[in-house]
């Protein structure tokens, strides 16, 4: 897959080619990742990439033609890629975008700095517009580089176990388990005694307990928004049937709160 990345400042993603994943992947030839900058794109004797905005305002507005030129030549050596505008306004990126993604035979991303970049630009050239969040960066290049790492990680070859991808959070709409390591006891704290005892279906079933309870506990609105098979909409009835019985147990031995709601102080 080709990520083509244009910007003013290609010398941030030198450091992203060089390490981990990213690199391997390349080295592999799974990927490429590569820059052109809009400056060399530009006319004049100063190369000037922005100006004034029309109409008054603060900032300065990514001039359109040094753009446009940037976009035909990265067109020119991949014609089949898609090209993203990042951008606050843009489609907010999630791991399902980043599997979607996965089909483009190569992404070119339009790095934009300043206040943004000229509308006729978005009307014109940009097949996607993505964001990465909301709140702002000083520019497109950081965005670019999570997404190409995020899409990066669901091609396959490209981790080191074949099903390392599906295990991520987010995969199947909730986070990941909780991770264990050496040494077996750190500050009196052991792991789960299951994760030990090398019963594969239990540790896999203990996985999926730990996984709800995180996503329950950290982020509920994956599981109000998620579609749940039968096995974790079954352990979710489980722990309401526990949580009712620690109720009524609570409220027969009278050790509950006060009539009225008024707390002892």
């Amino acid at each position: 897959m080709e990520f083509i990345a244009l910007t003013i400042f290609p010398d941030l993603f030198a450091s992203f080619r060089e390490h981990g994943i990213i690199k391997r992947a390349i080295d592999r030839k799974i990927i490429s990742v590569t820059t052109l900058n809009i400056r060399d794109f530009a006319t004049g004797k100063h190369r000037v990439t922005d100006d004034r905005p029309y109409g008054g305002g603060p900032g300065m507005v990514m001039k359109p033609e040094p753009l446009a030129a940037a976009i035909r030549a990265a067109k020119s050596s991949a014609p089949s890629a898609k090209t993203v505008l990042l951008s606050p306004q843009g489609r907010a990126f999630d791991q399902k975008t980043a599997r979607e993604l996965t089909a483009c035979s190569g992404l070119i991303f339009v790095c934009g700095r300043y206040e943004g970049v000229d509308e006729r630009i978005y009307q014109n050239y940009i097949d996607l517009e993505i964001s990465i969040g909301d709140y702002v960066l000083t520019g497109g290049e950081l965005a670019a580089m999570i997404i190409i790492d995020a899409v990066t990680r669901l091609i396959p070859g490209t981790l080191g176990g074949e099903d390392s991808a599906e295990k991520d959070s987010f995969s199947d709409g909730l986070l990941e388990h909780a991770h264990y390591t050496r040494p077996p006891v750190f500050e009196d704290d052991a792991p789960p005694e299951v994760l030990l005892s090398g019963n594969h279906k239990e540790i896999e079933k203990w996985r999926l307990e730990s996984s709800l309870i995180r996503t329950l506990l950290k982020r509920r609105d994956l599981l109000e928004k998620g579609a749940l098979d039968r096995q974790e909409i079954a352990i979710l009835k489980k722990w309401c049937t526990d949580i009712e019985a620690i109720i009524r147990a609570q409220s027969s031995s009278g050790t509950g709160p006060p009539s009225g709601g008024q707390q002892k102080r």
